[in-house]
C-alpha cells in the first residue's frame, strides 16, 4: 500500500477531539513540514481530549492549543476540500461524510479502522491504556502507509 507521500492531507473522525487531532500532530512529527496536514470532525461539539494530549505528549508531540473544528465550519473559513489530495476517515461517520462532500470531484478519500478509545475504561490507567493503543494504531498505520518519507 505504501505510494508516495500527497502534498496536502485532511484527518477526519467525528468530533475532531481524539483521533484526527491525534493524526495530524503525529504525521507532522513523523513527516515534517513538507505535507500540508490538517484535520476535522462530522461535528464540532468537543474540545480537545486531556487524555489524547497527555498520551501524545508521551511521543513530543503537543496537541494543546489544537481547536476543534467541522467540515462545515472548514467551508465556512473557505477552506475547501477539493484543495486536498487526500482525505483519510478514521470513523465510519466521517467517512461518509467526506464521501458525501467529495462525490462533485476527484478526490481520494481512505478509511482506516482506528479505535475510538472514549468510553472503553473505567480507571485512568486503563482509560490511558486505550488511548495510547489508538496513538499506537495511528503511528504504525502512517509508517506502513509513507515508509519512504519518514524524517530520519
Amino acid at each position: 500500500m505504501a505510494t508516495s507521500i500527497p502534498q496536502s492531507v485532511l484527518f477526519c473522525c467525528d468530533h475532531n477531539a481524539v483521533r484526527s487531532p491525534m493524526a495530524e500532530g503525529i504525521m507532522k512529527k513523523l513527516y515534517g513540514s513538507g505535507v500540508y496536514v490538517q484535520s476535522a470532525g462530522v461535528e464540532n461539539d468537543l474540545e480537545i481530549d486531556g487524555f489524547a494530549i497527555a498520551v501524545c505528549q508521551e511521543i513530543d508531540v503537543e496537541l494543546s492549543r489544537h481547536r476543534a473544528r467541522s467540515f462545515d465550519e472548514m467551508d465556512k473559513l473557505g477552506d475547501d476540500l477539493s484543495s486536498f489530495d487526500l482525505i483519510v476517515a478514521l470513523s465510519p461517520a466521517s467517512q461518509r461524510r467526506a464521501l458525501d462532500l467529495t462525490r462533485l470531484f476527484h478526490l481520494e478519500v481512505e478509511y482506516w479502522p482506528i479505535l475510538d478509545p472514549t468510553g472503553l475504561a473505567e480507571t485512568r490507567d486503563t482509560q490511558l491504556r486505550s488511548y495510547r493503543q489508538t496513538r499506537d494504531q495511528i503511528m504504525e498505520r502512517l509508517k506502513r502507509r509513507w515508509p519512504e518519507a519518514l524524517l530520519k
